[in-house]
């Protein structure tokens, strides 16, 4: 017995260090699922944002990046915390089917219609988004879709739809439906040296150029916002509803807002926080 004894009190300093070295080890596992868009992934805004929120917070920010549409859908299974997306009415329409609540706005950009520097379908200053995409259509100009369901994709097709053109009629041989992110379908449309339309965040940290460049910008019909939206831990109880809430609430909050504000490549401000918005 005390040998025993004598064993164990020459083991627990070691066994304390052990459990203290594994203390950290704990601390990190605290973290959220954020369902969220390839355009705030690609632009690089999680990077810039997630660590303020970590070194304020302790919680880590695991980013599932999507096209929205698949953003969504992995909330409703409840399979993220949080989401951050922007698609409004897609949005709304998972608050109102109770798979989130406390929707708010936290920031906005716009979409651009880049093209090939010559505008073979004479794109560049034509006054309304419907003329754009009925002189592309007429043109039979090279378009590079998106195809993935995500905001941009949504956007895109309510752009066509108010320009009446039915791209899955009229579209064979010039429209290419790709089912990729942003990113990608930049670099498809570069090769391709076709139309397509981004979100400004994405464009502006893109370096594969090529001879596209931005030709339509500044429609009032490219307000691209987005919102944060908590998982519904009524209709998920496994969700990380603590932690979610305060990611939300940072988001939202001032020093959420000036972190997203103060996100810049090469001195140009990729997102605007809501507070910015004109006349919030």
């Amino acid at each position: 017995m005390l040998h025993r004894r004598s064993l164990l009190a020459r083991l627990a300093p070691a066994l304390m260090l052990a459990l203290v070295a594994a203390l950290p080890a704990a601390a990190q596992d605290r973290f959220i699922t954020l369902s969220s868009t390839t355009s705030t992934e690609q632009s690089g805004l999680f990077k810039h944002i997630v660590p303020l929120f970590k070194a304020k917070t302790g919680i880590e920010v695991r980013v599932v990046a999507v096209g929205t549409g698949q953003a969504l859908a992995i909330g409703a299974k409840g399979d993220a915390d949080a989401l951050l997306v922007h698609d409004r009415a897609g949005e709304d329409k998972f608050v109102a089917e109770g798979n989130g609540i406390d929707r708010r706005d936290v920031m906005y950009n716009d979409f651009v219609l880049i093209g090939p520097k010559a505008d073979p379908a004479k794109v560049k200053g034509m006054k309304t988004e419907k003329d754009d995409y009925a002189a592309i259509a007429k043109a039979n100009a090279p378009f590079a879709s998106r195809g993935d369901d995500s905001g941009t994709h949504r956007m895109e097709l309510r752009l066509w739809k108010a320009a009446a053109i039915d791209v899955k009629a009229a579209g064979a041989g010039w429209y290419r439906e790709l089912g990729q992110g942003m990113g990608p379908t930049l670099n498809t449309a570069g090769g391709m040296n076709a139309y397509v339309l981004a979100d400004r965040g994405t464009w502006a940290s893109f370096k594969n150029r090529q001879e596209l460049a931005i030709l339509v910008e500044g429609d009032a019909a490219l307000f691209n916002p987005y919102g944060s939206i908590l998982v519904n831990p009524a209709k998920h109880a496994h969700v990380k509803a603590a932690d979610a809430k305060a990611w939300h609430e940072w988001l939202t909050s001032a020093d959420g807002q000036k972190a997203i504000l103060d996100f810049k490549i090469d001195g140009e401000s990729l997102f605007f926080p809501n507070f910015k918005k004109p006349g919030a």
